[in-house]
C-alpha cells in the first residue's frame, strides 16, 4: 500500500505497530492510525479495554476485528485506562472513517509520558518509517 493516501497528523505521536497518542493535559487520547485502518480493512467489532485497568508500555491493549482478520491493539504508554469510547460499540465503522477523531479508542492516565514519549515517532518519523515497510 501507498503511503502517498495515508493521512498523518502532526500533532501526535506514532508506534511501529500503527497506534498513535494524543498528549491532552497529563492525559493520552490513543487510537489506530489511518495507515492500520486502512490495511485492517472493513471494522466490525472492537473489544474494547476495561476501564480501571493498569497497562505498560506496548503491551496488548484490546483487539479489533475486521473482515479480514482479527488484530491486536498495543498501548502506546503506560498508565490506566480512565475512559473508552464506548461509540466503537455500535459503530465500529469510526475506526475506519475517523481514526484521528471520533475513532478513538481510550484515553489513558500516563504514568511515564516524559520518559515513554522517546519510544514513540513524530509524524516525520512515521512517515520515513511507513516508506520503509512499502520495501518489502
Amino acid at each position: 500500500m501507498s503511503h502517498e493516501h495515508v493521512v498523518i497528523k502532526e500533532n501526535v505521536y506514532y508506534t511501529k505497530d500503527h497506534e498513535w497518542v494524543k498528549i491532552e493535559n497529563g492525559n493520552v487520547r490513543i487510537g489506530i492510525s489511518d495507515y492500520a485502518q486502512k490495511e485492517l480493512r472493513d471494522i466490525v467489532y472492537i473489544e474494547l479495554p476495561q476501564i480501571g485497568k493498569k497497562v505498560k508500555q506496548f503491551e496488548r491493549l484490546c483487539s479489533i476485528e475486521s473482515v479480514k482478520a482479527v488484530s491486536d491493539v498495543y498501548s502506546p504508554v503506560s498508565g490506566e485506562i480512565v475512559e473508552v469510547n464506548r461509540q466503537l460499540e455500535n459503530s465500529p465503522e469510526l475506526l475506519n472513517k475517523d481514526p484521528y477523531g471520533n475513532g478513538w479508542i481510550a484515553i489513558i492516565k500516563a504514568e511515564k509520558i516524559e520518559e515513554e514519549i522517546k519510544n514513540l515517532m513524530d509524524a516525520e518519523k512515521y512517515k520515513e518509517y511507513l516508506k520503509t515497510l512499502e520495501k518489502h
